[in-house]
């Protein structure tokens, strides 16, 4: 099949590649429609790895995906040909301790789409567990559902947080994941989320959000103006979702005393960290990777219309440009959050 394929740092081609597409009893095989660019896409592109994951042979990019089902396996109970479907990118051994304990997302042996050496999703069509697959309402459209796997991460995140209704968070950092951060802590019962960041036009889109206000922390002190915001007293829930190591000081001087930092960016440099700030406040910290157990909340919240992610669509290409796409995504544009590629 045809797949855009990352043959080496800075070098991607359209072409066909021999994909595995062996149908197993509890498996279905889908016809993909809409795949998001994801950050991790780009720096594979860029930099040829993340961490201890490289690109050692060419790898089919992409794991932001929505589909239709084409053909199931002879056990698959929940899911027929003509469904709408989006796809868990990460596939654990459901045998494994971190599975059973309901930490999929941890399980060191889990395979995840477009990571090295596993192939992505930017092909005609992939076979999925249909464990990992979610059938779309009707007013879910493929777009939304692509959509649904970075929710997800800020679903992890605000799970993680333990909202209390009516509670202030402060979000660091407007970029896709920030954003779906902040639509996350609002849906699960924060009052009002502080959104900064360094980019005006980010914030001008999440801040078009009802209950989002937005500080421009190039031009403002993010300190004085979380102080000024909350009456000196600080937010009940700090996201970090910048991933820049520059974020973390003063990251405490942000919390109220007792509230919660979740780590939800994963910074490449190494990063102060002001232990004892934590401790006079007795601050929790929580830490999220990926995501488990969400993916059908996420959903429903999408159908049900308290989230809407379409105004974070900033571009749909089709596939024939898909070389493109993921060259304007490596660009920066300040005013993109999410680009998609419509397969054909």
């Amino acid at each position: 099949m045809k797949a855009l394929v990352l043959e080496r740092e800075r070098e991607l081609s359209l072409r066909d590649i021999d994909l595995p597409l062996k149908l197993g009893a509890r498996d279905v095989k889908i016809a993909v429609d809409t795949v998001g660019i994801c950050g991790s896409d780009v720096h594979y592109y860029t930099h040829g790895r993340i961490g201890s994951f490289i690109v050692k042979s060419p790898m089919v990019l992409g794991h932001e995906a929505a589909g239709v089902v084409v053909e199931v396996g002879a056990d698959v109970k929940s899911l027929k040909p003509g469904d709408r479907v989006c796809m868990e990118p990460g596939v654990p051994d459901m045998a494994s301790r971190a599975s059973r304990m309901g930490l999929y997302n941890v399980d060191p042996s889990v395979t995840f789409w477009a990571t090295p050496p596993v192939h992505g999703c930017l092909t005609a069509q992939v076979i999925h567990p249909e464990a990992f697959t979610y059938k779309l309402p009707d007013n879910v459209s493929f777009a939304e559902g692509a959509l649904v796997e970075p929710f997800a991460i800020g679903m992890q995140a605000a799970a993680k947080a333990k909202i209390a209704p009516g509670d202030v968070a402060v979000v660091i950092g407007s970029g896709t994941i920030g954003i779906m951060t902040a639509l996350a802590a609002l849906a699960g019962g924060c009052a009002r989320v502080i959104v900064a960041d360094l980019v005006q036009e980010k914030l001008d889109i999440v801040g078009r959000y009802k209950g989002v206000t937005t500080i421009n922390a190039a031009k403002q002190n993010l300190a004085q103006e979380v102080a000024r915001l909350t009456a000196d007293w600080g937010a009940d829930l700090v996201f970090e979702a910048s991933g820049s190591a520059k974020a973390f000081q003063g990251l405490f001087d942000l919390v109220r005393p007792g509230g919660c930092v979740v780590l939800v960016g994963m910074p490449v440099d190494p990063v102060p960290f002001d232990v004892v700030a934590a401790q006079i406040k007795e601050a929790r910290i929580e830490t999220i990777f990926r995501y488990a157990n969400v993916h059908a909340r996420a959903i429903e919240l999408i159908a049900s219309g308290k989230v809407d992610l379409k105004p974070l669509i900033s571009g749909t290409f089709p596939f024939e440009q898909s070389i493109e796409a993921v060259e304007r995504a490596a660009s920066g544009r300040p005013g993109d959050v999410k680009l998609q590629i419509k397969m054909p």
